[in-house]
């Protein structure tokens, strides 16, 4: 048998370029499996699904290394469960020389592309830990700029001092006061908080 496997990392991606080279290779629907998930580790419904389904001689195809996943060690490591564990061939569209089917009796085929393997493994991985750093020192240098990250902060009314002292000194109930305010519960404590350290008042009463 031969199967696909389909992967990206959120649901609001598109599969269709994948599908495509899926479909152009002879394959339908049936025989593709789809996660719409991280590549952060192999607990994917559907992948571990297609593992189960894959005996002895089966082809599974992807179309890049990192559609397997992301991890390095990781990727190396189902690789050789597929291949040696479960005696299937995988190949990889993007990278013919990723075709373990060229190699089952050429030890030098065999030996190029475990070599080929891990090297994009590897690279996959350090590209991804240098994005994460560049966004890390980015989101750093924003910051010392002024830049606000998060929530933008609603504007306080004008007339929260009187509404806040009215709900402390106990004249009005929360609700009153959040509705006369038009803030949430968690917006309308955390400026009273806020309020009381200012201006040293206490409320004794709850409502």
């Amino acid at each position: 048998m031969i199967y696909g496997y389909v992967r990206v990392s959120s649901t609001g991606q598109s599969i269709d370029r994948q599908l495509e080279e899926m479909y152009n290779y002879g394959l339908s629907d049936k025989d593709i499996f789809v996660d719409k998930q991280s590549g952060k580790d192999f607990d994917r419904k559907n992948y571990q699904k297609l593992v189960r389904s894959l005996k002895e001689n089966d082809l599974l195809i992807i179309k890049s290394i990192d559609r397997l996943g992301r991890n390095y060690e990781m990727i190396i490591e189902e690789w050789t469960k597929i291949t040696k564990d479960l005696k299937c061939d995988i190949l990889v569209l993007d990278m013919p020389l990723l075709d373990t089917r060229q190699r089952a009796e050429n030890l030098v085929g065999k030996f190029i592309g475990d070599i080929v393997l891990q090297v994009l493994s590897f690279v996959a991985q350090n590209e991804r830990e240098a994005i994460k750093q560049r966004q890390a020192e980015g989101i750093k240098l924003a910051k010392l700029k002024g830049v606000h990250f998060g929530r933008i902060a609603l504007p306080i009314p004008q007339n929260f001092e009187e509404i806040a002292s009215l709900y402390l000194t106990n004249k009005i109930t929360n609700t009153k006061a959040m509705e006369l305010l038009n803030m949430s519960k968690g917006t309308f404590y955390r400026n009273i908080d806020i309020f009381k350290k200012k201006t040293n008042m206490t409320k004794n009463k709850k409502y």
